[in-house]
């Protein structure tokens, strides 16, 4: 039927994709530091310490101190795009709206800062979205990461009169795809290398060991990942070690063991000399593969020992990565594209 003519013009019938990673600062500086960790650690999913307590901590301690530090790592990773998890980001929802073309709408969005995910969902919906996928880029499910994620879109849910069809991204850590794809670039990788390495590192962020028993099935789904991963390289690469290990730990409590940087000190004292590492929970380059891996990582290994060194990079926006995004969103888009 014909609109009146006064009636507001609406879009409908698209579909379309968000996009969903982390977060980070918007420079790296203390101030934009400091607006990013006071978010990111006011999330009851990320640190589960009663906030009547944890907020004079967070306020009085954290945010006094850990700014400085970690704009000073920022400041080393940090791109003319800005952070590497912003480009790298912006770049997988450009290349995967190029291999989706018309069939989809394709933004991204970061749990924490900008671009916000309710700006993003908002924006998807007026362009016409009446289904959209919220796709988090996180292949191990963690209360962390994936269920913050998913309280954003219910926060955003409520908010609104109204609202798309949505379907969200379940885990892929054990998507043969996925081992396929992380096999595939990681021996292509290695291979470019200068030296023949004799171990292979499969650091995954760590988290707080109490998640484990509470019932989080992220340590099982790292677990998974790296036998998987492991069985793939016995077969191709029969000379090369692996281990797996848990980074970045913050604060006192007891978190998911080994440590990687524990690990990488104790393989170069017991006489590894040539080690890669690599994060496979990381769908793209960020401060914590890029500084924490790239650089710490390495100054640890040739400290204790070591003489050959790499981080290898993420998927990212290569074709490898992104021949396994499409595959991921397309299959979750099935029955509307």
């Amino acid at each position: 039927m014909d609109k009146p003519a006064d009636h507001p013009r609406v879009l409908t019938g698209k579909i379309g994709v968000l996009l969903v990673n982390l977060g980070t600062p918007d420079a790296p500086d203390e101030s934009s530091v400091r607006r990013y960790l006071a978010e990111f650690l006011s999330d009851r999913r990320v640190v589960e310490i009663p906030q009547i307590i944890w907020q004079p901590i967070l306020r009085g301690l954290v945010l006094r101190t850990r700014p400085r530090k970690s704009a000073h790592a920022y400041s080393q990773v940090w791109t003319d795009e800005g952070s590497p998890l912003a480009a790298n980001t912006a770049a997988q929802a450009r290349a995967l709206q190029a291999r989706l073309g018309d069939a989809a709408i394709v933004r991204h969005a970061m749990r924490y800062q900008k671009p916000a995910m309710a700006a993003e969902l908002d924006r998807l919906l007026a362009e016409g979205c009446e289904r959209i996928l919220v796709a988090p880029l996180y292949p191990h499910y963690s209360g962390a990461t994936t269920a913050s994620a998913l309280d954003a879109v219910a926060d955003w849910i409520k908010s609104r009169r109204r609202l798309p069809a949505l379907r969200t991204l379940p885990p892929y850590h054990d998507d043969p795809a996925t081992i396929a794809a992380l096999h595939r670039d990681l021996s292509a990788q290695i291979a470019a290398l200068d030296f023949s390495p004799e171990l292979l590192v499969l650091s995954f962020h760590g988290m707080p060991e109490r998640t484990l028993r509470l019932g989080d099935p992220y340590h099982c789904h790292c677990q998974k990942n790296a036998r998987l991963l492991g069985e793939a390289f016995a077969r191709s690469h029969p000379g090369l070690k692996l281990a797996t290990s848990f980074q970045s730990r913050f604060g006192r409590a007891k978190w998911l063991e080994p440590a990687t940087d524990d690990v990488i000190k104790a393989q170069a004292e017991n006489g590894i000399r040539r080690m890669v590492i690599a994060a496979p929970g990381f769908s793209s380059d960020c401060l914590e593969t890029i500084e924490e891996l790239g650089i710490r990582g390495r100054e640890d290994f040739e400290a204790a020992g070591g003489t050959h060194f790499a981080a290898l990079t993420c998927l990212n926006a290569g074709e490898i990565g992104m021949e396994l995004l499409e595959t991921l969103v397309r299959g979750e888009l099935a029955g509307w594209i």
